[in-house]
């Protein structure tokens, strides 16, 4: 469905972020098993990059952390600074839908 597509970008600051990029360079963390990134409502940006993180066993990790590890790609110029989340929160489990694709409707709507 074009419309789940469409929210696999947030528009942040009239600048679009794609959530998938942002996804693949968050799990390049070493402590990271898994991620999610949503778009949320900002009343100053319009929108802003949410993560989930779900964590590798045995191995732990802070939002400093993961903040830390996507300013090296800012750095690079593969991402700007403003779109390293400025939430993450660290979860046991992804939300999936039945086919075990990550469910972001559901995760947009318990984060609003």
């Amino acid at each position: 469905m074009i419309k789940d597509r469409i929210k696999d970008v947030i528009k942040t600051g009239g600048e679009w972020l794609s959530s998938l990029d942002l996804e693949n360079l968050i799990s390049q963390h070493p402590s990271v098993a898994a991620t999610a990134v949503v778009g949320v409502p900002d009343e100053k940006w319009g929108e802003r990059p949410h993560a989930l993180v779900t964590l590798k066993p045995g191995e732990t990790a802070t939002l400093e952390d993961i903040q830390s590890h996507l300013r090296q790609f800012v750095d690079s110029g593969e991402i700007n600074k403003w779109a390293i989340p400025a939430q993450i929160d660290f979860v046991e489990d992804i939300p999936k839908t039945s086919v075990g694709k990550i469910n972001k409707k559901l995760i947009r709507d318990q984060l609003q």
